[in-house]
């Protein structure tokens, strides 16, 4: 009987390592593009005269080694206004960065991105905001009546169009929800939104309980850059969803005049941005 069972260990122990070979799999890459990371936001009370700019170059996903940082470009921001030319400086890390911007509501700005030779221009106008008139926290406010929830008031301005970026983040939490709303239907009236987090075992995500702390933007802005991070926030929310639209690259405002097919991903905005902080009780 023990020699049986020897045989049997060895068999099993031979079909087990037999599982173990590695397989190589072609994953398709491409060209890398160059991806311009570009929101001047002037928060409410303060100067706005420091501002950053991040470029870097897409690469392959699995490539956790190379890195993907963009130096030695020509970065600079023209008030198309005036005329006034600010240049952001290379730090070597990615990012290019100024102390000098001085925010005009309602301006006209043109960024001018020279890299490889190539010219990248985006236009963007710097968008007003409301205040946010009040915050408070319920457990009516959102889906579930049995979680907690943090609600923001703002009045919206009667006879334009406006539209709003709001963004939550929990202190702590890797990453921010974004909602994208208009006053199509709401136009000069108080609009509230809300921010609630339910139980989830799969993503170790946890409701509201008091002493949580929820940082909270409210962006002015244009319309055209409503229309492109509505449809940025659609895909990274559709994962699983057999009734979402295909994920597609989605071009922002950046054109490369020397190479159109060459364009550059992300997007050149310019935000008005009033900000609060909320503890739950």
């Amino acid at each position: 009987m023990k020699i049986h069972i020897k045989y049997i260990l060895l068999a099993l122990s031979i079909h087990f390592i037999s599982c173990n070979d590695i397989i190589d799999v072609d994953v398709p890459t491409a060209t890398p593009r160059l991806v311009i990371e570009a929101s001047l936001d002037w928060e409410k009370g303060t100067v706005g005269n420091q501002q950053t700019i991040k470029l870097s170059n897409t690469k392959p996903y699995f490539d956790i080694a190379t890195s993907n940082i963009v130096t030695g470009a020509s970065v600079k921001v023209t008030n198309d206004n005036d005329g006034t030319e600010l240049i952001f400086i290379d730090q070597n890390n990615g990012e290019y960065t100024t102390t000098s911007f001085v925010p005009v509501l309602n301006q006209s700005y043109t960024l001018e991105i020279i890299y490889n030779n190539e010219t990248y221009n985006a236009q963007e106008t710097l968008i007003p905001v409301s205040s946010i008139i009040n915050i408070a926290q319920s457990y009516e406010g959102g889906f579930d009546d049995e979680v907690l929830d943090v609600s923001i008031y703002f009045q919206d301005p009667p006879d334009e169009d406006n539209f709003y970026l709001v963004r939550f983040k929990e202190v702590g939490d890797l990453f921010a929800e974004l909602e994208d709303l208009s006053d199509e239907f709401v136009n000069g009236n108080l609009i509230d939104t809300w921010f609630e987090k339910e139980d989830n075992d799969d993503t170790n995500e946890e409701s509201f309980v008091p002493g949580d702390i929820v940082n909270i933007d409210l962006h002015g802005i244009s319309e055209r850059y409503h229309n492109y991070i509505r449809l940025l926030i659609e895909q990274s929310n559709s994962g699983g969803d057999p009734f979402s639209a295909v994920p597609a690259p989605l071009k922002g405002n950046c054109i490369n005049h020397i190479q159109p097919d060459n364009y550059a991903l992300g997007y050149f905005r310019l935000t008005e941005v009033a900000k609060v902080s909320y503890t739950f009780q």
